[in-house]
């Protein structure tokens, strides 16, 4: 089913505590409002309009870098006039059902959204919504004045949540009440439409309150999946002064043959990488056959399946190669090999380990007629 979204980000959110605005502040290493655009993005929204307060729109464009699909629109002073903003900025689209979600709730997954999408049925809308599990009481004039409220059939609405698009823009242009809705739903069901209860999820935590930030940090790490590719590459040693290894030049009485530079570290690496996403070995990507990458330094491999993890949303998180060899020595330029790669993966240099070892004499590497290297890559993804 088609449907377009709306990400309201234009509040100021006053009760997070000082400092930037909460959608704009890092959670997990990224800005809370990357979290929710990425999985409207990625569960098929189209267009996606985010609604940002008047000044904000530079700031939600770096935010949003390398995003598709997306728009801006301003916001307003409360959160009903940023929707209807939202609204007006999708324009005609061929999608028949609008979701909408406020950017405090980071941890919206595509699962919610078709949630949704199969709630609605022929409804006007659905809503994820979680029973109110705690007791409740209402305060008197006294702050010792307090009743017990039923809690039977009460229940806690969040967001996403999905509309018939038509239905919603009618409601808003209907809505007669008092005070400004607090959430979509709402509107609806003051213009007589029919809305869905779709099951909430307890991860749809809304940012509010500084303490807040502390918990969604714990569970941002546990939004992620990891993978894991190991990679193996040896090469001959022939007529040389000197060779590559995990992308440091050594001084050595042979080099390594090879059709590019024969830096069995970085092949080693690269395959790890390759691996962990599924996407073959380096002989796939840069062939031996191919007459362009005949003396080509390694790095240029290693870059190239760092940006594939990229382009499929990943991070690499941590490496481990290992060298086998009787010489050259490779503890005099572990260290060396451990900063070259921390450049070449952009991590911190005590999230890429460089290790050496011997078969004691034995086989091809005991005899000296030869290296090899092993390597272990961690991926990170978003779950």
């Amino acid at each position: 089913m088609r449907f377009a979204a709306i990400i309201v980000a234009a509040g100021t959110g006053v009760r997070a505590g000082e400092g930037l605005a909460k959608q704009w502040r890092l959670l997990g290493g990224k800005p809370v409002l990357r979290w929710s655009a990425e999985t409207l993005l990625e569960a098929g929204a189209r267009p996606l309009v985010v609604v940002v307060a008047q000044g904000d729109d530079e700031r939600a464009r770096a935010v949003l870098a390398g995003l598709e699909g997306w728009r801006l629109a301003r916001g307003g002073p409360v959160r009903a006039q940023s929707v209807t903003s939202g609204l007006d900025a999708l324009g005609e689209v061929e999608a028949e059902i609008v979701v909408i979600h406020d950017a405090a709730r980071p941890f919206v997954r595509p699962r919610h959204i078709q949630g949704l999408l199969e709630r609605m049925g022929e409804r006007d809308g659905a809503v994820l919504a979680l029973p109110v599990a705690d007791t409740l009481k209402r305060a008197g004039a006294a702050a010792d004045e307090l009743s017990t409220v039923s809690r039977e059939n009460l229940w806690r609405a969040q967001t996403p949540q999905a509309f018939r698009l038509a239905a919603l823009r009618a409601a808003y242009r209907a809505w007669d009440g008092q005070e400004a809705p607090t959430d979509d739903a709402a509107v609806i069901e003051q213009a007589g439409g029919a809305v869905a209860l779709a099951p909430g999820d307890p991860m749809l935590m809304k940012l509010t309150y500084p303490e807040d930030f502390a918990m969604a940090e714990r569970l941002a790490g546990t939004m992620r999946s990891m993978r894991v590719g190991q990679g193996f590459d040896a090469h001959r040693f022939g007529p040389g002064d000197n060779l590559w290894l995990c992308g440091v030049k050594i001084a050595h009485d042979r080099g390594l043959v090879g059709h590019s530079d024969a830096d069995a570290g970085l092949h080693a690496l690269t395959d790890a990488l390759l691996g962990a996403i599924g996407e073959g070995d380096i002989g796939d990507h840069f062939p031996p056959s191919d007459p362009q990458w005949r003396g080509a330094s390694s790095d240029l491999f290693l870059r190239h399946a760092v940006a594939l993890v990229a382009q499929k949303g990943g991070r690499v998180a941590h490496v481990d190669v290992t060298l086998l060899c009787e010489a050259p020595k490779i503890k005099p330029h572990r260290l060396a090999m451990r900063e070259r790669l921390s450049a070449l993966l952009e991590l911190p240099i005590d999230s890429v380990s460089v290790k050496a070892t011997t078969t004691e004499g034995m086989g091809f590497l005991g005899r000296r007629e030869g290296l090899a290297a092993q390597a272990v890559a961690t991926v990170e993804f978003p779950a």
